[in-house]
Formats: structure tokens, C-alpha cells, sequence
């Protein structure tokens, strides 16, 4: 079967200007991490990043394409969904893996699990997860756990949230729900430090020392 790993990247971000591109402590671009992670799962067969500036030809690993992909996704109000349309309707592929590169710390081998488990036909798409285990509330009410009966955390009903990178998905599956995700899902779960998503400044800054304090020496090249 053919695997396509997909990194949409914007350069224009609102949020953390730049932090796809953003050099860690050493020098080394953000964006280089996801796709060294991906060079190394061997059920890959291309890795395309999907940017629409071709100024991040510059950032690219060899084996690691570039496709460059309309402007008008860019836009604050563009949804996941329509760059995964646009994306797959462009390259074939019988799975897709969709990786995000503000997802620095995924190992090669949850994308192997991952894929492995949709190729099977045991399950229709995968994605990362973390489990939690707090006290969590919504609407002002309890969600998993009742007043007056505190459990210990590690007594409490397991919850599971969703990582960003990676989702695996068949064409299928996108066009039937119009999503990342199917009705028999695989979840496969991340450590904490595999847990790290870059969305504002201060995550960026996690990440660095978390790289530079812990994984440098042992992030996979």
C-alpha cells in the first residue's frame, strides 16, 4: 500500500509568528525535527511538505518534497479539513499521514504503529493521544467525577485528547466523514514530552529545553 506523509505548513502564523521555521537553541529550524522523524518510518514512501512560500524549499531535508499548495489556505478562517481536500485531491496515496511539524517530539515508531493499524483493515484511521487523568469540568459541573465523591486520580475514568500529528486516514474514510477520523479509530498512546504542541510562545520555549536539556543527543538524525 502507499503511505503520503503530508506537512502543511504556513509561514504566516498569528498566533507564534514564524514558528515552523523558528531555530531551536542549536540552530536547528523547528521544522527539521518532524521531518527527521518521518525520514525514519520505513512504511513511508514520500514526505511532502504543503506550503504554499516556496521559501521553505530552504528548511527541507533530503528525500523531503515540496508542493506548493494555494494561497487562499492561508487565510485565519481556512479549516483543517480544506487543506486535507486540497491535499489529497492533488496526490494519490491509500493512506495519508498528516503530521504537523509544532509536533516536534513524536517517535518514528507511533507513526509506524499507527499506520501499521489502518493498513491491517482493523481500523480505519489512527491518531496520537494522551491520556488524562484530572479533574475536569464543563458548564460549571463535574465531567469526570462527582461532588462529594472525590477519587484518587488514579481511580478516575480515563479520558484521552487528542495530539495533532500524526492522523492516518484513508481517502475513504476523509470523503465518508469528512474528516481526520473514522469509526473505528486506532489510538495510539504518547508519552508527556511526546505530548508537546507548539501553539504560543511560551510552548516554543518549553520545547527548546526540552530538546536542548533532554532529547538533543538522542532526537533521531
Amino acid at each position: 500500500m502507499s503511505v503520503v506523509a503530508f506537512i502543511p505548513i504556513k509561514l504566516n502564523n498569528e498566533r507564534t509568528p514564524g514558528k515552523n521555521i523558528r531555530r531551536l537553541s542549536d540552530g536547528t529550524p523547528l521544522c527539521h525535527l518532524i521531518q527527521q522523524n518521518l525520514l525514519h518510518v520505513p512504511e513511508v514512501e514520500r514526505i511532502i511538505v504543503y506550503c504554499s512560500d516556496e521559501h521553505i524549499m530552504d528548511y527541507l531535508l533530503p528525500g523531503v518534497e515540496f508542493m506548493k499548495r494555494p494561497k487562499e489556505l492561508d487565510s485565519n478562517s481556512t479549516r483543517c479539513g480544506d487543506i486535507i481536500r486540497s491535499f489529497i485531491n492533488t496526490v494519490e496515496a491509500d493512506i495519508y499521514a498528516l503530521s504537523h511539524a509544532t509536533s516536534p517530539f513524536i517517535k518514528p515508531e507511533r507513526f509506524s504503529a499507527c499506520i501499521s493499524a489502518v493498513a491491517s483493515g482493523k481500523y480505519d484511521s489512527a491518531f496520537t493521544c494522551k491520556r488524562v487523568m484530572d479533574f475536569l469540568w464543563s458548564g460549571g459541573n463535574p465531567m469526570n467525577f462527582k461532588r462529594g465523591s472525590i477519587p484518587r486520580t488514579q481511580d478516575m475514568e480515563e479520558i484521552f485528547a487528542e495530539l495533532p500529528s500524526p492522523y492516518v486516514f484513508t481517502r475513504d474514510v476523509f470523503e465518508k466523514y469528512h474528516g481526520r477520523t473514522g469509526v473505528r479509530p486506532f489510538m495510539c498512546e504518547c508519552t508527556t514530552i511526546e505530548s508537546i504542541d507548539i501553539d504560543w510562545p511560551e510552548d516554543f520555549l518549553i520545547a527548546d529545553a526540552i530538546y536542548s536539556q533532554i532529547l538533543k543527543n538522542t532526537c533521531v538524525r
